[in-house]
């Protein structure tokens, strides 16, 4: 169903493995590991735009709240009219819903398509499927191995199906490692821990630039501390590849959080000091005598005299 997405995703994972593979060689370990590393990187950098603009929008959304409380006062006993004149004032300031979806969106379609992909390499439980076909079949080792992955030949699936970080297979999971638990959990359990903590502070770093009073009351707790243990309880859950999807989705969207909100205050601060000192010139002097405006006499009226 969601193929449209996986071609694309698996199409830039072999590119990146092309690229790797040339220098370290199709079954190293370490190719695989960067060319995942680095499709994360290719897609955050197609949404970067995107996620500017959510950043800017949020900033304006946050300089209009008192324009919204005041019309959320002014209209409280006719919502549809409230809604209008709110949409209204987001119009006139050039904010688009939509487009603040885009990069929500846009990590999610990569987030399905690079699990799905990945965990396409290995359809012995059946937990995957092959492209077009709408039931999941599973298939004996012999079988997976000699079966391609999308855009992957059946030599590739085999060189990610023996494909190592420290030991551990980038196709093992924590949760039924078997023999291998301590060896993927060495592995497993520090990326689980990484992704945790950069979860956490990715979302203090977003909630703070946030209107405290338009968030919802559960949203906090849930964003700050929820998330973060799903990353943490769940990375049992996922290949060590998508681990490392996880940890780099973070420190991407940690060192872009720090590069656009540092631009976005130096903006608001030029800002400010340019309207301050268009004030300042305006001002009268020290001193000076204020100056007033003469009137004309209209046309046709007479002067007046003094007696």
């Amino acid at each position: 169903m969601l193929d449209f997405v996986y071609y694309p995703v698996s199409a830039i994972l072999w590119l990146w493995h092309y690229v790797f593979a040339a220098a370290f060689g199709p079954a190293s370990g370490l190719a695989w590991v960067l060319s995942v590393i680095f499709l994360v990187l290719t897609l955050r950098a197609v949404l970067f735009v995107p996620f500017l603009k959510q950043a800017r929008t949020q900033a304006i959304v946050k300089k209009l709240q008192p324009d919204v409380s005041r019309l959320k006062q002014k209209y409280t006993n006719d919502r549809r009219r409230q809604a209008t004149e709110l949409q209204k004032l987001y119009k006139d300031n050039g904010i688009n819903s939509f487009a603040t979806l885009i990069p929500v969106i846009g990590q999610g379609f990569v987030f399905i398509g690079l699990f799905h992909v990945l965990r396409s390499f290995d359809r012995t439980a059946g937990l995957s499927h092959l492209p077009f076909q709408a039931t999941p079949t599973p298939m004996t080792p012999e079988q997976n191995a000699a079966t391609p992955n999308y855009v992957f030949s059946a030599t590739d699936v085999q060189s990610f199906l023996h494909a190592k970080l420290f030991g551990a297979p980038l196709s093992a999971i924590l949760g039924g490692a078997g023999d291998l638990l301590a060896t993927v959990a060495v592995v497993a359990v520090p990326l689980m821990l990484i992704a945790a903590v950069a979860t956490h502070f990715t979302a203090r770093a977003s909630m703070a630039r946030q209107d405290s009073t338009a968030q919802l009351p559960l949203m906090r707790p849930l964003t700050l501390w929820a998330f973060p243990a799903f990353a943490l309880v769940g990375g049992a859950l996922v290949p060590v590849a998508i681990l490392l999807y996880f940890v780099t989705n973070n420190a991407w969207t940690l060192a872009q959080q720090h590069f656009v909100y540092h631009r976005l205050d130096a903006e608001a601060a030029a800002e400010a000091q340019r309207a301050a000192t268009a004030r300042a010139e305006l001002a009268p002097k020290p001193g000076a005598k204020p100056t007033r405006a003469q009137s004309t006499p209209k046309v046709g009226a007479k002067p007046s005299r003094r007696r």
